[in-house]
């Protein structure tokens, strides 16, 4: 695949803002290219503009080149970042299942490029046909979820593969919540498609969504397009030396993750003891989607005992449902008290 046959003209032809960090890999004994203040070290440098010290950890734990890795202010950066790239304002369009993530849409409006739904069918699962019949000419991204948000369901991999293969243009696959899933990642598959674009987050199994570092992998070509236009320090210092400290304890997060399965048993099972809940979809995220009567009633009643929840009433094939997070078990236990304070 020709990538640079999908990219915007524009971007094509862009000459990317250079500073000497680029330039100059390495430590330098003095620095005295960027008009920075002297004192205050470290904190009156600039970060390194390309994460490399971040990019080799993550390389270790993900088993994936570095130069294959692009670091984002959160995935929303990169998300942002290849509608920039790829898609031209009231020309191009974008197709996604539907429902999933907002931002995708969000950030469609925000560049104005047409957002083409797809519904998924009543298990939460997509036909690729269906999404490649929603495609014209003039599709340039397709999106996808998996585990899926807000249903917590990994989408079929034969679809997904189906789908990367037939299509001529940038297959998104979010794994946000992927550590929490039975389902492998497609991270090994990277290589062999080079129209996929794979992210991944800091924010969800690894606990750390203060300190917003989105993940996405994808082809040398692609990776080259999302650094040329990215602004020149996207990722600050403190949030790279955080990282580095998260990661060399990777260990952390497979302990967190089976405490939080353990949690999602528990919670499921109280959840299906109480009259009014209707409904629990099947997930493999760290959270559940839960049908109940009267859910905008028990979204107030929740928020009037300050326990916050997700009310996903209004969102296609989501009627009368919350999303629900799984917390800490004590946080859990408030929860299902006052769920079933409700219920009396």
């Amino acid at each position: 695949m020709n990538i640079e046959k999908l990219l915007r003209d524009n971007i094509r032809q862009l000459q990317p803002y250079s500073s000497a960090r680029d330039e100059f890999k390495g430590e330098a004994s003095v620095y005295l290219d960027a008009n920075e203040n002297p004192y205050n070290a470290p904190y009156n440098r600039y970060p390194d503009p390309l994460q490399w010290k971040v990019k080799e950890q993550i390389s270790q734990v993900k088993d994936v080149a570095q130069e294959n890795i692009f670091l984002g202010n959160g995935s929303d950066e990169p998300i942002d970042l290849l509608y920039r790239a790829f898609c031209n304002p009231r020309i191009d369009n974008v197709v996604a299942i539907e429902p999933t993530y907002g931002m995708y849409k969000v950030c469609a409006g925000i560049n104005d490029v047409e957002y083409r739904k797809v519904l998924l069918d009543e298990n939460f699962q997509f036909s690729a046909d269906n999404l490649l019949t929603a495609c014209d000419l003039y599709t340039k991204i397709i999106w996808l979820c998996s585990p899926n948000n807000p249903t917590g369901n990994s989408l079929n991999r034969k679809e997904i593969i189906k789908l990367i293969t037939s299509f001529e243009g940038i297959v998104v696959l979010d794994e946000a919540y992927i550590d929490f899933a039975k389902e492998e990642s497609f991270m090994e598959k990277l290589s062999k498609y080079p129209n996929l674009v794979i992210l991944q987050t800091m924010s969800k199994a690894w606990a750390s969504a203060a300190i917003r570092l989105g993940m996405a992998f994808a082809s040398t070509e692609i990776i080259a397009v999302l650094n040329k236009i990215k602004y020149p320090y996207n990722i600050n210092i403190l949030t790279q030396k955080k990282a580095l400290t998260i990661l060399k304890n990777h260990g952390q997060l497979k302990k967190s993750v089976n405490l939080i399965l353990k949690q999602r048993t528990i919670l499921i099972n109280a959840l299906h003891d109480l009259s009014y809940v209707l409904h629990i979809y099947p997930t493999d995220a760290n959270f559940v989607l839960v049908k109940v009567e009267n859910p905008t009633t028990l979204y107030q009643y929740l928020v009037e005992k300050s326990i916050i929840v997700r009310n996903r009433n209004t969102v296609s094939l989501c009627n009368g449902c919350l999303r629900i997070t799984v917390g800490k078990p004590e946080e859990n236990k408030i929860l299902l008290e006052e769920m079933e304070k409700f219920g009396i």
